[in-house]
């Protein structure tokens, strides 16, 4: 070496070492520079690892692959010292020479030893650190070392090759085993170095466990993916969150950083109040004073009256002011993520430089194709440049999106944790101003708002970045004519904003004729029966057609709209570099076009696209989320409970005290309890009674520390237990609403069942006490949850109960049972202070002390016979109550003579179900037979005779199972091809192939427009030096803005026509749907929920009328783009066609992988997201039990669990997308490269301008391909609705509505009816629900028909107009059999009139006649016979009156008595009247019952009786068993058989005498 002259180092830079073919660097660059820059970077980075070794922390084991790393490091420590040794040899030893070695050959060994010692240090520093794998910074700077010696290496190797022998063998030798091992170093520092400790974490959770390079390209998901394409993924295959991911990480954080802003705003707003009370005073007194100058000087009415205007405008002025502390949630957001937003922010800023690499490489990648005289190396050089930059830049976008979506997940979930918790300590004023349903909506929608906010809101600096650099680079370009393109895209964005402005209000009318058709869709829906019943489905099928007709009008509108803008965006490209281009040549004759200028502008322009078009819509969407954060503020900076109201304070000796207290709902309204003073020793049960409004629940919640305290104290000595007057349930087993968070001890949990009756209930629930209660307790009846909610009192072992009137939802004997085992003296709470709101009489004379509460004072208080006594304000309650008390039992005591067995085993027989809409009967018998049909199988219910069970059945399913309701299917896998031919069909064949042909033309002519650009620019070095003929310029300028508009025509063209056959589709679909479900059978709505169905009529239709069009065309338009790109690049390089091909495989196999795992990803997050809002819903409902029993804690920490289940599937999903897009980048790369590399192979016979081409459409096609997988995977999600659909219009349909056997014009005009052995039942696979019913009855005979419940009776009506078919046997009406003629020629000619009386929304008119067949004075009869004329005359519109959904607005009398003018309307020969039993007072009820028998007097009647004496007078009475006849004569005849007849007659007090008085 030393023979190597010195004179080498004083070429520390020399440019001819490049200027030849086979180019190199000088070695003093090698052995200076080279060598520093990674040493440099590790010395930086260093004592950041070193300060972790000064910290104790636990010893963790020592791995294999550590071992080895230390060993490699330690072996590259003696090769450095090796070095040192040579050279000392070489200078001191005995055959040294008289010319010295360089000092850098002092300096680099000695630098080395220190570096490894170093590094030894570092790597035993990461193994300390807690949770480590690897570490970022010396895997780069061993990969930066490895780079940085495959210099010297090369040219080592070419010096010994060029020369035949090795000149120094110790520094060769030396230098390539150091070599070698730091390439084995590289790759240890790649793989991830697990401990034992950590390897079950790693099991649940893959990505803690992940290397470096696993980290940045995410393959650590890949295990995900594959189990994803392999099998739907369920919420059990989700994988642990990282501890900073987790919910209640986040939300503390947050919370911490919302105290201290909350403070400071706060401390603001009593600032501004302050200065506003200040101006306010000022403002009235010169106000004032003004006022009465004026007068004097006797101004002009017109200037006071502008005064008052400007007053009221002050006054609105005044209300929008904030009334609570603002500005403070932003900052808060701010601090709890900034450094994610920092890292995020470096990212983007270093991802938005290097796309500005990219042109420039472009740039000089042409002039190298131009330049014959330069060499190969250069292209080569510049190929693999564009490779680096490109992956560089897809690595760091990609980082920076993954920590922009986890930042936006993790604002989402900190405001839901906020809402959450703020809601459990949410104030009474604070509750009033918000609904459930509003509160529901800041945890979803605002929340969401604020997630997509934060996925964008670096683009606020990024975009005009962008922009500015975009334009300095483009004027280097092409100087001042940039101005000429710039102007064109600014121009587009005001009329963008125009048609956005005119879409959204398309878009407010298109969601207006939505509600309205849905409304009617609804209501249709939920009265079905009453449709088929009178065959007015097609009035009601014309009237929903009409108002969609009407929306497809505007959608069309829409749609037009659509293609105008599309045809301005796809035309702003075209028209920019037109602009561009035209002017820069236009301007001098200089000026020529060359490849390189046009190319690198192309890029640039593409590059200036993006912020451009990004910009409005992120405005737009943060003036969205401005709204969600007032909204968010004035929730979060709401005022709180005050936790001082209620005392606890133990040296009182009585267990509940109010001292001279006065409460009010509101702070500063007037108090609602005045002046209370209560004192309440341990162990007694108190009363509390007063007529309703007197404050006994008021009460309560004070006790509760509901109330706002005006004056006085409460003070309660132990634990609180409260059971509210409407019994709150959670959506849980019926265990854990008992339980409520206490440990599980049996026995005691058995007697608890067993005090409050549920024992019997449990019987009847399939799945005992762990059956799941639905939502609301939706299968429990009133009754069953308030003992539900008692027990939960009686387990929870407190010492002081509240009971809010436990005993009014259930019946007398359960009250009575549930007092004497549970609150009375004896019942298992007799040692516990307990305080009882009741309206129940019998109970008083039990308990210990009766409080009367008279309009909010306690007017008495003391035992009960002393208050009896004093003949004060208790016993004029007692006197009320007695009276309404005596009726009742009057009527029990009917009730007591049935065996006491069956009482006990049915505690609820009657319970009512406030809950409930009333069944209709089919769908109750449905389920009735069902429930029997079960038991018999699983015979866990003994049937009695004549007793009604409510079997709630639970059996198979959990939640509202009833098993009648199938669960609704969920496709997974592959949508199948049928589905998308059948969207296509129902466009248009025509339609379609022509969108295809159109869209295929405009890609052509974007070809074109870019090959026509190429063949121009090589213009330039056709016309070197000569000038540029004008004529040829004007023609290129010419046919290229041509080619441009036609590009942007066939657009407008494709895009109009798609328009059109999209909404062909819709009409088509949306018909063939309704059509379809009014023809159904009525047993189809029985087993399906409304819902199921609506949603088909909304989430389906609309994703069919706006999705799936949407997602087609970007779709189609990607494809295309694609496709296009590839045949550019294979024109210029032929070459790259064998490239296609593997890259199409790839892409293929990594597209499907995608699809599958982020389908089932995206339904995990819909699942998994609906408990989050209902679990909330919940517990803003029973707060005020959730406060009483001290639970805030424990629902907390519920509330973390859902939403960190609900992350579970969202993150993975965000991975999903950047695992995706990172394989995606890598292919487009990949093409970048090849492109350019082929370009270089092939340079001889190419020209620069398509090479220029190739590349600038290679770069772009990196989007592309990406949008192209979301897009398919988009339109598989959306294609999905075509296929629920369908689904929908399959359904098999019932019998013809018009048959071709049609009966006589005036059919039936005798009325005679006849059952011939007539058979029926609802289903195929169930049994006979009447069974050989055989019967004549006569012309205008009157019939009651009567029996138990499930006898038949509904049954029997449901035949008459073949709701269900018969299975056996015949019905003939006149002697037409009504199985041979059209269901409507049958249902238009007899009538009902139903139980529930069912309007829909509309003019009275169309209740009444909805197909306009009769006249004015016809309906004014009937409304006078029904005795509606007075009402109805009364109202302003009369006939026209709109009567509200389900007509509300008139009261249930009313509604019957109109059911009852459309029969009379009707006038039919057979008259069938299902008997309400609901809800008509008696009034009503003798109306209609005399009506019937003076109107219908010549018609056949048959009555469905609920009560006995309504059918007293009918010629014959039918009396119905288990489907059979067993009795059927005249009423009289019945009784004196003493058969079933009698004994029900008996029952309802009717005897022998009470009919002959009739």
């Amino acid at each position: 070496m030393t023979a190597l002259s010195l004179d080498f180092y004083f070429y520390f830079w020399n440019a001819s070492y490049l200027d030849k073919a086979d180019p190199d660097l000088p070695v003093c660059l090698e052995q200076t520079v080279l060598v520093w820059i990674p040493l440099g970077f590790l010395w930086l980075c260093a004592p950041w690892h070193l300060i972790s070794l000064c910290k104790r922390t636990q010893v963790k084991h020592k791995s294999k692959l550590y071992l080895f790393k230390q060993l490699v490091v330690s072996l590259l420590l003696l090769t450095a010292i090796a070095g040192l040794a040579v050279t000392l040899g070489e200078d001191y030893g005995p055959h040294s020479s008289s010319e010295k070695n360089s000092p850098v050959y002092y300096t680099n060994p000695v630098l080395f030893a220190v570096t490894w010692i170093l590094m030894l240090l570092c790597q035993e520093a990461v193994r300390r650190r807690e949770r480590a794998v690897d570490s970022t910074t010396l895997f780069l700077f061993w990969l930066l070392l490895v780079l940085c010696d495959i210099f010297p290496f090369q040219t080592l190797l070419r010096q010994a090759l060029s020369l035949g022998e090795v000149r120094d063998i110790p520094r060769f030798s030396l230098f390539n085993i150091s070599f070698g091992l730091e390439v084995i170093a590289l790759i240890l520092s790649a793989v991830a170095d697990v401990s034992r400790e950590d390897q079950e974490l790693i099991k649940k959770n893959p990505e803690a466990g992940a290397a470096f390079i696993s980290r940045i390209t995410f393959n650590w998901f890949n295990s995900m993916v594959m189990k994803g394409f392999k099998q739907s993924l369920v919420q059990e295959d989700m994988w642990e969150l990282n501890e900073v991911e987790t919910t209640a990480h986040i939300s503390e954080s947050f919370q911490q950083h919302v105290r201290s802003e909350l403070g400071k705003a706060r401390v603001r707003f009593q600032k501004t109040l302050k200065k506003r009370v200040v101006k306010n005073a000022l403002q009235e007194e010169t106000s004032q004073t003004g006022f009465t100058n004026s007068m004097g000087k006797g101004v002009s009415q017109d200037v006071l009256m502008m005064e008052d205007k400007k007053k009221n405008k002050d006054e609105k002025k005044k209300k929008e002011e904030k009334s609570y502390p603002s500005d403070w949630l932003i900052m808060s957001i701010y601090k709890t993520f900034k450094w994610i937003l920092i890292e995020s922010a470096v990212f983007k800023l270093l991802q938005d430089l290097l796309a500005f690499v990219s042109p420039q490489l472009l740039k000089m990648m042409i002039s190298f194709t131009q330049k014959p005289s330069s060499y190969d190396w250069e292209g080569y050089l510049y190929a693999v440049l564009l490779l680096v930059v490109a992956l560089l830049q897809s690595l760091f976008l990609q980082q920076y999106f993954q920590r922009c979506f986890v930042l936006g997940m993790k604002v989402r979930t900190a405001i839901m944790a906020a809402v959450y918790k703020k809601a459990l300590v949410m104030s009474n004023d604070n509750r009033k101003e918000s609904t459930v349903g509003e509160t529901v909506n800041l945890m979803s929608a605002d929340a969401q708002r604020f997630n997509d906010v934060t996925n964008f809101i670096h683009l606020l600096w990024s975009c005009p970045l962008q922009i500015v650099i975009s334009i300095a680079f483009l004027w280097i370009e092409l100087g001042p004519s940039v101005l000429a393109g710039l102007a064109v895209m600014v121009l587009m964005v005001p009329i963008n904003g125009l048609l956005a402005n005119k879409a959204r209000k398309l878009q407010v009318e298109n969601m207006k004729f939505k509600d309205k058709r849905l409304k009617i869709m609804n209501e249709m829906l939920n009265g079905i029966k009453i449709l088929k019943l009178f065959a007015w489905e097609p009035s009601f099928q014309a009237q929903v057609e009409g108002i969609r007709g009407e929306e497809l009008k505007v959608m069309r509108k829409f749609a037009y709209l659509t293609s105008v803008s599309t045809f301005v965006f796809s035309c702003a490209p075209a028209l920019v570099s037109l602009a561009t281009f035209a002017v820069f040549v236009g301007v001098s004759p200089d000026n020529v076009l060359t490849a390189e200028k046009a190319f690198t502008s192309i890029s640039l322009f593409n590059i200036l696209r993006f912020p451009l078009a990004m910009l409005p819509m992120l405005i737009a969407s943060i003036v969205q989320t401005s709204v969600s954060k007032k909204r968010l503020e004035k929730f979060l900076g709401g005022d709180e409970l005050e936790s001082d109201i209620v005392r606890h304070d133990s040296s009182f000796n009585s267990a509940v005290s109010i001292c001279d207290g006065s409460y009010a709902w509101e702070r500063d309204a007037e108090p609602f309890l005045k002046n209370l003073s209560l004192d309440i020793k341990p162990g007694r049960l108190v009363a509390v009674v007063g007529a309703v409004g007197s404050g006994k629940s008021s009460l309560m919640s004070a006790l509760l520390g509901e109330m706002h305290c005006t004056k006085g104290f409460i003070n309660i000595q132990g634990s609180l237990a409260f059971v509210p007057q409407q019994a709150w349930i959670q959506n849980a087993t019926l265990r854990d609403n008992i339980l409520f968070g206490s440990p599980y001890e049996d026995k005691k949990f058995q007697n608890v069942i067993e005090a409050c009756a549920l024992g019997p209930d449990l019987k009847l629930l399939a799945a005992g006490d762990l059956t799941e209660i639905g939502e609301k307790g939706i299968n429990l009846s009133g009754g069953q949850k308030q003992r539900v909610s008692l027990a939960r009192a009686a387990y929870s072992q407190a010492d002081i109960y509240l009971l809010d009137d436990p005993l009014s939802a259930v019946d007398a004997h359960v009250g009575k049972h549930i007092f004497d085992k549970v609150i009375g003296p004896n019942g298992i709470l007799k040692n516990k202070t307990r305080i009882l709101v009741t309206h129940g009489i019998s109970f008083l004379p039990f308990v210990d002390e009766v409080v009367v509460l008279v309009d909010g004072r306690v007017s008495e208080f003391g035992s009960y016979k002393s208050l009896r006594a004093s003949k004060g304000a208790f016993s004029e309650f007692l006197d009320t109550y007695a009276k309404e008390h005596s009726n009742q039992s009057t009527e029990e005591g009917c009730a007591q003579t049935v065996d006491t067995e069956d009482l006990e085993f049915m505690p609820d027989g009657d319970d009512t179900q406030p809950d409930f809409p009333p069944e209709d009967a089919v769908s109750f018998t449905l389920k009735r037979e069902n429930s029997i049909r079960r038991s018999q199988r699983g015979g866990s219910v003994r049937l009695r005779k004549n007793s009604t069970l409510k079997v709630t059945e639970k059996a198979g399913e959990t939640k509202k199972g009833q098993r009648l309701i199938e669960k609704e299917a969920m496709e997974t896998g592959h949508v199948k091809f049928s589905v998308y031919l059948q969207y296509l069909r129902a466009m248009g064949w025509g339609y379609s192939v022509w969108v295809l042909i159109i869209y295929f033309i405009q890609n052509v002519a974007f070809i074109g427009q870019n090959l026509w650009l190429s063949d121009w620019t090589n213009d330039a070095t056709v016309y070197y030096n000569k000038t540029y003929p004008a004529s040829m310029r004007d023609s290129r300028v010419g046919v290229f803005g041509a080619l441009g508009v036609a590009q942007g025509l066939f657009v407008f063209l494709g895009t109009l026509l798609l328009a059109n056959a999209s909404i062909n589709a819709s009409r088509i679909m949306h018909s063939q749907l309704l059509n379809n479900i009014l023809r159904v059978p009525m047993i189809f709505f029985d087993t399906t929920p409304i819902g199921r169905v609506v949603n088909r009529f909304a989430k389906d239709i609309f994703t069919v009328d706006e999705a799936i069009p949407q997602s087609f065309r970007s779709w189609l338009l990607c494809l295309l783009g694609v496709l296009g790109t590839l045949f550019v690049i294979c024109l210029a390089t032929p070459f790259f066609a064998i490239i296609i091909v593997p890259l199409a495989v790839i892409y293929y196999f990594v597209q499907r992988f995608y699809v599958a795992t982020s389908r089932q990803l995206r339904r995990l997050d819909s699942v998994s997201r609906s408990p989050i809002y209902s679990h909330f819903g919940e517990t803003v409902s029973g707060l005020s039990v959730i406060r009483a029993y001290k639970h805030q804690e424990r629902f907390l920490k519920h509330n973390e669990i859902t939403i960190d289940e609900n992350l579970k599937s969202v993150y993975p999903w965000i991975v999903s997308n950047r695992w995706l897009a990172i394989r995606l980048e890598s292919l487009g790369n990949l093409v970048v490269f090849f492109a350019a590399l082929f370009a270089v192979i092939s340079r001889e016979t190419i020209d620069s301008g398509l090479v220029g081409l190739s590349i600038s459409y290679a770069l772009n096609v990196t989007q592309t391909l990406n949008w192209l997988v979301r897009m398919t995977s988009e339109l598989e999600t959306n294609i999905v609705a075509v296929e629920r659909v369908s689904e929908y219009c399959e359904i098999e349909n019932e019998a013809e509505w018009v048959a071709q056997h049609r009966p006589p014009e005036n059919w039936p005009q005798a009325g005679r009816l006849q059952f011939i052995d007539y058979k029926v039942r609802y289903r195929p696979e169930l049994d006979l629900v009447l069974k050989g019913i055989t019967c004549d009855i006569t012309s205008s005979e009157k019939i009651g028909i009567v029996g138990r419940t499930g006898a038949g009776k509904s049954s029997l009506t449901n035949c008459l107009f073949r709701i269900i078919e018969a299975a056996e046997g015949h019905i003939l009406i006149d002697d037409i059999d009504i199985a041979t003629i059209g269901l409507h020629d049958l249902r238009n000619n007899i009538t009902i009139i139903p139980q529930d009386p069912v309007l829909f929304s509309g003019t009275l008119r169309m209740n009444l006649d909805p197909f306009d067949k009769f006249s004015d004075e016809n309906i004014w009869r009937v409304l006078e016979l029904s005795h509606l004329k007075d009402y109805i005359t009364g109202l302003e519109e009369g006939l026209q009156h709109e009567v509200a959904e389900g007509g509300e607005n008139l009261s249930v009398g009313q509604r019957q008595l109109l059911c009852l003018a459309r029969a009379l309307l009707r006038k039919s020969r057979i008259l069938i009247l299902d008997e309400a039993t609901a809800a008509v007072d008696l009034e009503t009820d003798n109306l209609i019952q005399n009506t019937i028998r003076r109107e219908f007097s010549h018609c056949t009647v048959l009555t469905i009786a609920h009560r006995l004496h309504s059918i007293m007078d009918s010629s014959r009475v039918m009396v119905l068993d288990a489907g059979k006849i067993v009795e059927f004569d005249s009423p009289n005849n019945l009784l004196e058989k003493r058969g079933h007849f009698y004994s029900m007659a008996k029952d309802a007090g009717i005897s022998q005498q009470t009919v002959t008085s009739l």
